[in-house]
C-alpha cells in the first residue's frame, strides 16, 4: 500500500529504491526522492510550480508540508535529514545532515547546514542561514546557542532509526 504518487503537468515523482510513501501522504509532480528515505502519514510534497529534490535516509514526519515558490525557488532537501511532525518546508535548502523540529517554519531561500537544528515551533525567516554547530529557536527564528559534536551525533541516529521503521512498514506491506 502507498500514497498518492500524482503527476502533474506531465511530471511524475521518481522514487528510488526502497522509498517508504505512507497511504495517507501525497507526493505531486516535479519531485524525486532518493533511495530508503521515507513520507509519513498525512505529509504532503508539491513539486507543482518548481521541483523538489529529496536524498537518500531522509525522513519527512506526519503531517509536514513541503512545497515550493513557483518561477524562483525549488526545494532541495539532502540525505540523512529529519524533518518533525507538522513542519513546513517551503522553497529552501536543507543540506546533508540537516534536523528540523515538530511544527518548525522554513521559508523561502533559507538554508539549514549539515549538523544544525532547527527548533521545534522555530520560524527560519526567508534568506537566513542557519550554520553548522548551531541551534537556532523562535518566531522569528534566532540563534539561541551553539550544539555539540555529541548532539549532533544523537541528530544523526534519527535518520537511521527512520530508515529502518520504513523498512518495517514496507516488510508488513509485502506479507499483505
Amino acid at each position: 500500500m502507498q500514497g498518492l504518487l500524482m503527476p502533474f503537468k506531465g511530471r511524475m515523482p521518481k522514487l528510488g529504491d526502497n522509498v517508504f510513501i505512507a497511504p495517507t501522504a501525497s507526493v505531486i509532480g516535479d519531485v524525486e526522492i532518493g533511495a530508503n528515505s521515507s513520507i509519513w502519514f498525512g505529509v504532503t510534497v508539491r513539486g507543482d510550480v518548481h521541483e523538489v529534490r529529496i536524498g537518500a535516509n531522509t525522513n519527512i514526519q506526519d503531517g509536514s508540508v513541503v512545497h515550493v515558490t513557483g518561477g524562483k525557488f525549488g526545494t532541495y532537501i539532502g540525505s540523512n535529514v529529519t524533518i518533525g511532525h507538522n513542519a513546513i518546508i517551503h522553497a529552501c535548502t536543507l543540506e546533508d545532515g540537516a534536523f528540523v523540529g515538530m511544527g518548525a517554519i522554513i521559508l523561502d531561500g533559507a538554508v539549514v547546514e549539515g549538523g544544525s537544528m532547527v527548533a521545534a515551533g522555530a520560524v527560519v525567516t526567508p534568506g537566513k542561514r542557519v550554520k553548522r554547530g548551531e541551534m537556532w529557536a523562535g518566531s522569528p527564528a534566532k540563534l539561541l546557542r551553539t550544539i555539540s559534536e555529541d548532539e549532533i551525533k544523537v541528530f544523526a541516529w534519527s535518520a537511521p532509526h527512520y530508515v529502518e521503521l520504513a523498512g518495517d512498514y514496507l516488510a508488513e506491506a509485502k506479507t499483505r
